[in-house]
């Protein structure tokens, strides 16, 4: 069964300080109809411009990540973002009215409060899924960053990462379904080392940062003259200092908690991708830079596959949708005029079935003889059957009606198809079905390879 889209039921609002720019800023989560993804309203400028949450609009990711467009940008999204990815939300209007996202905790787990309380509501629209089907592969030898990515059926991830630190030591997260986001990883806090802090400090790089938003590691002791010290020059009170560990150490949640911030961030960063994933991830070492180049290569996937020439990849050993016995429910041909033998996807536009091409075929025995090729007219029947049933399947009591062939156009035969082969038969409609008129493409594929494509044309008929 489809999944549906969704959004929230309500606006919701939060206030707080930015982490880098430490002002006071709010921001506002609101309902947006179907299709509309993520996309935040800069409400503080003239004409309120409008920003896409997509990875093309990524124009800094230097401690955060930042989006830009129409002459508006805003900075450190990912726990915004993760928030309603992790929820499996897709479509919001996130009003914000400065620069920055407020810092709140640190986690993501204030913005997942704000969201549920809101309510989270299912839309009409079926839900768009990234399906990985092959690896896709991103490294950063300087970085020791790899991420890479294997067929799964649902969403899952692992973060693995290793700065050399003795406090830290080799830290590993993950998560094996996205319902596990809520509890396990939204309340994770992000981190600093105490060398780093300083510069960050003496650079005016956070100016809103705090102990109540970041979880701070000492890997050497400090006397406590000098964190005195320390304190009172950023005007931040004073720390009781330790000889080498977590500087608040009572904020912790979990033992692993900064691999588990990481893979918050990548969540919230693969959110700009545009659709949620089904596939598994495994990331080493992953930051804002690498996860966003990552992320664009996911969307460079994604208008590969949107293109007219892309080759699906198929497991035809999956549960099928409809078996042979459901086809005979929805199609008036039987054997051997029947050459759909399963369908293993359906939605309301497309549909892709399955021929398997054995020697008994019965047109083998005179075409040809000596060598048994499947005829291109039968190709093209099976291509109508598939599409036959995606039209009818809409329509209560399809029983009582048929598909008839009105037009075949610019119909290619690229490749023989021959006893062994397993035809992947992929429909698709071309515009709305429009008073039983039926305008959809068709492409025959066998591996990798299209052997048979056209367009047809047919009308849906109510038996007498």
């Amino acid at each position: 069964m489809s999944e549906k889209q969704k959004t929230i039921s309500k606006p919701v609002r939060l206030k707080g300080t930015t982490l880098h720019t430490g002002l006071e800023v709010t921001i506002i989560y609101n309902p947006a109809p179907e299709n509309h993804g993520f996309k935040f309203k800069r409400t503080d400028l003239e004409g309120q411009p409008v920003i896409n949450a997509l990875v093309e609009n990524v124009v800094e990711t230097e401690r955060s990540t930042t989006i830009e467009q129409n002459g508006a940008r805003v900075t450190t999204i990912e726990h915004v973002l993760a928030a309603a990815y992790g929820l499996e939300i897709d479509n919001l209007l996130i009003e914000i009215d400065g620069p920055e996202s407020p810092i709140l905790d640190g986690s993501a787990k204030l913005y997942v409060d704000a969201l549920l309380e809101a309510g989270i509501v299912e839309q009409n629209a079926e839900k768009k899924f990234f399906i990985i089907d092959s690896a896709i592969n991103y490294s950063d030898e300087g970085n020791k960053t790899e991420i890479t990515t294997f067929p799964c059926t649902n969403f899952s991830m692992n973060v693995m990462i290793d700065y050399e630190s003795a406090v830290l030591g080799n830290q590993y997260a993950s998560i094996n379904d996205i319902s596990e986001f809520k509890d396990e990883i939204a309340p994770s806090k992000t981190f600093v080392f105490l060398r780093e802090l300083e510069y960050l400090l003496d650079n005016n790089l956070i100016k809103g940062g705090s102990l109540d938003n970041a979880l701070v590691i000492i890997e050497k002791g400090r006397p406590q003259e000098e964190l005195d010290a320390l304190s009172d020059k950023y005007n931040k009170p004073r720390i009781k200092g330790i000889e080498r560990g977590i500087l608040n150490e009572k904020d912790v949640l979990f033992s692993n908690e900064p691999a588990r911030h990481k893979l918050l961030d990548l969540i919230g960063d693969l959110a700009l991708v545009g659709m949620p994933i089904k596939g598994k991830i495994l990331a080493t070492r992953p930051g804002h830079a690498s996860n966003v180049q990552f992320a664009k290569k996911i969307r460079q996937e994604i208008k590969k596959r949107n293109s007219k020439r892309y080759i699906p990849y198929c497991d035809t050993t999956v549960e099928p949708v409809f078996d042979v016995n459901q086809i005979k429910k929805l199609l008036p041909h039987r054997p051997p005029f029947l050459l759909v033998d399963k369908i293993i996807e359906i939605s309301s536009t497309k549909i892709i079935g399955v021929k398997g091409i054995t020697v008994n075929e019965p047109f083998f025995m005179g075409h040809f003889p000596d060598e048994p090729v499947m005829p291109g007219v039968l190709i093209v029947e099976a291509l109508a059957q598939t599409g036959g049933i995606l039209v009818l399947n809409t329509v209560d009591e399809p029983e009582k009606y048929s598909t008839y062939f009105l037009k075949i156009n610019n119909v290619k035969f690229k490749k023989k198809v021959v006893p062994g082969d397993t035809l992947i038969l992929k429909c698709e409609l071309s515009e709305p079905v429009r008073r039983g008129i039926v305008n959809m493409n068709a492409q025959a594929i066998v591996g990798q390879t299209i052997v048979t494509e056209g367009h047809m044309t047919a009308q849906i008929v109510k038996n007498k």
